[in-house]
């Protein structure tokens, strides 16, 4: 406090963005939870699926999930492990893999889809949905803005 005042600091928006996503995460871990996935995984399933026969790689798949080859690669692990994906080496360059969908992980992804709809529904329930829609609409141009690309 400086002259009886207090000293006003402006407000951490990585802080707050922070604080709200884990609170999402949780809230969409739980409901994912029958079908033994997290919102991470689902999101990656969900991604391969979208794309159909168009096979990404780790790194394409890691830049449109926004996140470093590293992260990706630690959720892919258990995804792999519980047969949901498979890396195939690519067939121009041997040091890339290819992010595979198998028969499995479509059917995992299937059944998600419902208790990932539930929860869709329940947070525009309980946020209001003219607000979930504007929120989902700024969280997207954020992550889609270069300006605030690292690289």
């Amino acid at each position: 406090m400086q002259g009886g005042r207090h000293s006003a600091r402006p407000a951490c928006t990585a802080a707050a963005l922070r604080k709200a996503t884990r609170r999402i995460t949780q809230f969409y871990d739980t409901a994912l939870a029958p079908a033994g996935l997290t919102v991470t995984q689902y999101s990656l399933l969900t991604e391969l699926a979208r794309r159909g026969k168009r096979v990404p790689t780790v790194t394409e798949l890691a830049d449109a999930m926004v996140m470093d080859r590293s992260g990706l690669g630690h959720t892919l692990g258990p995804l792999e492990r519980d047969g949901l994906i498979t890396l195939a080496v690519h067939s121009e360059d041997a040091r890339a893999r290819n992010v595979v969908l198998t028969v499995k992980g479509k059917a995992r992804q299937r059944q998600a889809a419902i208790f990932w709809a539930r929860a869709q529904k329940e947070f525009s329930d309980i946020f209001g949905t003219r607000q979930a829609a504007q929120l989902h609409s700024a969280l997207l141009a954020i992550a889609h803005d270069e300006r605030l690309s690292s690289s």
